[in-house]
C-alpha cells in the first residue's frame, strides 16, 4: 500500500495538511489559525472561544434541514514524544509519515492520528459537496492531552446541538458510551548537596526501549514502566551498598506509561563489580518477567566521569523508598464491566537543579470519583510519609452511560447494516472530553469512536489505515439517519 493508494482520499488528504502544522499541547496557535482560515475560506461560520476551541457550523444539505444537528468534536493538540536518537522539533517540524503493509508510522515521533485524524474527519466533511447531512458543528478543542483545558474552559453556550459524536477513540468496530474520571498528583522532596566521599565509582543507569503507551487504555495490557523498574533496582542496591544517588531523570508525560528511565549514580570502589553483577542479573529477572509485553529492552550500565556531589543521603533514601512503596498500574477492575476500574501511573521523576527539588508527577483514573480519591490519596500519603509536599489535582469527571442514548442506537444499527455485525459497545479507562462535556452540556447525548491506532503516545504510534475507511463510511451513514428535530 503507497500513499496514492490511501482511502478516503480526501481524510488522508486533510491529515497530511494537519501533520504539516505544529501543534503540541498548550501551543496550539498555529492549529487554531489554520483552522479559523479553513472555515473561512469555505464560506462557514467559523468561531474561536476565550479558551482557544474552535467550532465551524456547516447547514444541511438540500431536503436534511428537518434534522437535529450533531456535533463532531475531536481535539487539535498532540503528545509530543520522540526517541532519543531522532532529531525533532515539535515546535516547527512537521510529522514525517511513511507506510508499512497496512499501517501509517512517524519517523521516529509520535504520529499525531491521535486525534489528528478525527480532525482530519471534520475537515473533509466540512469542505465537500456530496455528503448528505443534517446541521453540523464541528468542534475543535485545544489541550485535551496535558488536561483537558479547552473542554475545561468552554462556556454552555459554545456548542447548540446536543447529539454528539467524539472521534476521539482508538478502535474500529467498538463505540464508546463512559469513560474514567482523572486527576493529577505531584510530590515535590526539597533537596541538598552533600560532598562524595573519596575512593566512589560513578556510573550511570539507563532503561530504555520499553513500548509505553496511554496510561489509562494501555495500562491493563501489563507493560513495564521504566520507572517503577529504575526503582526497583535502586532500592535493593540500597539496601546492599553505600549508594550515593547524584541525578535522576526518569519518564515524561502525566499521561503515557514511561518508556525510558536514567539515573547518575555512585558507590564505593570496591563495590563496583558487585553491583555491575546484581544489574546484569537484576536484566535477566526483568526480560522474564516481561517476556511477553516488553521485547525491544535495553539495560546500560556505564562508568561516568567522577562525581563531586549527590543528593544528601537520607533525602535520597526517602525518594527511593517511596517510588518502590508507590502503586502503579491496575488497582481495581469494575464489579459489572470486563474492563479496569481504577489505576495509578507513576509518569515522571525529575532532579531540577534550579529549584533543588526532585519532582514527582504521577496520574490517577477510576470510573468512580470515591475510587479515584482513594487513589490518588493513597499516592499522596505514600510520598507524604517520605517527606514530600504533595498536591492533588482537582481532576476532571468520568462520563456515565445514557441507557437510552438516541445517538447510540443509530450508531449500532448503521454499522450492523454496512458490516453485517454487532458493535461492541463499552467504556474505556481513559479520559474523553465527553466526561466534561456532560457537566458543562446537560441532555447532551453522546458516543465516541474513531479508527484503530496502536502505541498512541510514543513513538511506536500507528493508525490502520482501512479501518479509516470502516469508520467514515459509518460516520456518513450515521449522519444520513440523523433524528428529526
Amino acid at each position: 500500500m503507497d500513499k496514492m493508494s490511501l482511502a478516503p482520499q480526501r481524510v488522508f488528504k486533510c491529515f497530511a495538511q494537519v501533520n504539516q502544522i505544529p501543534r503540541p499541547s498548550k501551543h496550539e496557535e498555529r492549529m487554531i489559525d489554520f483552522l479559523l482560515d479553513f472555515g473561512k475560506s469555505l464560506n462557514l461560520e467559523t468561531r474561536r472561544d476565550e479558551t482557544g476551541n474552535v467550532i465551524i457550523r456547516k447547514p444541511a444539505t438540500p431536503g436534511m434541514e428537518d434534522r437535529q444537528t450533531i456535533v463532531l468534536q475531536s481535539h487539535m493538540d498532540m503528545v509530543c514524544e520522540k526517541n532519543n536518537d531522532v532529531t525533532f522539533d515539535f515546535s516547527k517540524d512537521a510529522i514525517q509519515t511513511f507506510i508499512d503493509g497496512e499501517w501509517m508510522k512517524a519517523k521516529g515521533t509520535t504520529l499525531g492520528a491521535d486525534d489528528g485524524i478525527g480532525v482530519a474527519m471534520e475537515m473533509a466533511l466540512l469542505e465537500a459537496t456530496d455528503i448528505e447531512h443534517g446541521p453540523l458543528e464541528c468542534v475543535f478543542t485545544r489541550d485535551e492531552e496535558t488536561g483537558l483545558t479547552g473542554a475545561e474552559g468552554m462556556k454552555p453556550d459554545f456548542m447548540t446541538g446536543r447529539l454528539m459524536v467524539n472521534l476521539d477513540s482508538e478502535d474500529e468496530g467498538e463505540i464508546f458510551v463512559s469513560c474514567a474520571g482523572g486527576c493529577r498528583t505531584f510530590a515535590r522532596f526539597d533537596y541538598t548537596e552533600e560532598a562524595l566521599p573519596a575512593g566512589f565509582f560513578t556510573f550511570s543507569l539507563s532503561i530504555k526501549g520499553l513500548t509505553g503507551g496511554h496510561s489509562g487504555d494501555d495500562i491493563n495490557k501489563k507493560r513495564a514502566n521504566a520507572n517503577k523498574l529504575l526503582a526497583r533496582f535502586l532500592y535493593s542496591s540500597q539496601q546492599k551498598y553505600d549508594l550515593r544517588l547524584i541525578d535522576i531523570q526518569a519518564g515524561g508525560l502525566h499521561n503515557a506509561i514511561p518508556r525510558e528511565a536514567w539515573c547518575l549514580c555512585a558507590v564505593p570502589a570496591k563495590d563496583k563489580e558487585s553491583i555491575t553483577a546484581d544489574w546484569n542479573l537484576y536484566q535477566a529477572d526483568v526480560e522474564e518477567e516481561y517476556s511477553v509485553t516488553e521485547k525491544t529492552m535495553a539495560f546500560a550500565l556505564q562508568s561516568e566521569e567522577q562525581a563531586k556531589s549527590a543528593i544528601e543521603k537520607n533525602c535520597a533514601q526517602r525518594l527511593v523508598k517511596a517510588l518502590q512503596a508507590v502503586d502503579n498500574g491496575v488497582y481495581a477492575i469494575c464489579q459489572d464491566l470486563d474492563m479496569v476500574e481504577t489505576s495509578s501511573n507513576l509518569a515522571s521523576i525529575h532532579k531540577v537543579p534550579e529549584t533543588k527539588t526532585i519532582d514527582v508527577n504521577s496520574s490517577q483514573r477510576s470510573s468512580i470519583y470515591s475510587a479515584r480519591v482513594n487513589m490518588a490519596n493513597t499516592f499522596a500519603a505514600t510520598f507524604e510519609l517520605a517527606g514530600a509536599r504533595v498536591e492533588i489535582g482537582e481532576g476532571y469527571p468520568g462520563w456515565k452511560m445514557n441507557p437510552n442514548s438516541e445517538i447510540l442506537r443509530i450508531a449500532v444499527e448503521q454499522y450492523k447494516k454496512l458490516f453485517k455485525k454487532e458493535p461492541i459497545v463499552r467504556g474505556i479507562h481513559a479520559g474523553l472530553e465527553c466526561g466534561l462535556f456532560s457537566e458543562k452540556f446537560p441532555g447532551m447525548d453522546m458516543i465516541s469512536m474513531g479508527p484503530t491506532l496502536r502505541g498512541v503516545h510514543s513513538p511506536d504510534e500507528k493508525l490502520l489505515i482501512p479501518t479509516v475507511q470502516m469508520v467514515w463510511d459509518h460516520l456518513l451513514a450515521i449522519l444520513k439517519e440523523a433524528p428529526k428535530k
